[in-house]
């Protein structure tokens, strides 16, 4: 099985959106296609950003069924401890914690719309690809 770090954009782009790439991978994770990973920090992210009702303003999906989309998520996702901080120097500092649990984790990919930040660290790990929804459905094709 496909191990994915699902990055914060991702999920709350397929939370916003009535469809799309994001939604679908969302989906392969809901249904045991992709097993996404969770740590601390990105539990910490998911929570923070999820409770931001302004973000949320637009969206199709009441709070309690974007509640009930991240519990289903969080029952899917495998917890990772990160006992060793690898700190690959991302222009963006917050987004460090991601490599960090890609590689605690052994995972395929980092999914994210922010290629240009998380793909950039000085720090590389070869066997790790940081994919955009698109591209991980296309390099992990998953039934519809």
């Amino acid at each position: 099985m496909v191990t994915v770090v699902l990055d914060t954009n991702v999920l709350v782009a397929a939370l916003l959106r009535g469809g799309g790439t994001g939604r679908a991978v969302l989906r392969a994770c809901l249904q045991g296609q992709y097993q996404p990973v969770l740590g601390p920090a990105l539990l910490a992210e998911y929570e923070d950003v999820l409770g931001r009702s302004e973000l949320f303003a637009d969206s199709v999906l009441s709070t309690k069924e974007r509640g009930e989309v991240f519990d289903g998520l969080m029952n899917r996702c495998r917890w990772v401890e990160v006992f060793y901080a690898w700190r690959p120097n991302l222009p963006d500092e917050a987004d460090n914690h991601l490599i960090e649990l890609a590689v605690a984790a052994q995972a395929d990919a980092i999914v994210t719309r922010n290629l240009r930040d998380v793909a950039r660290g000085e720090l590389k790990f070869p066997k790790l690809r940081v994919l955009t929804p698109e591209q991980c459905l296309e390099a992990f094709p998953c039934r519809p």
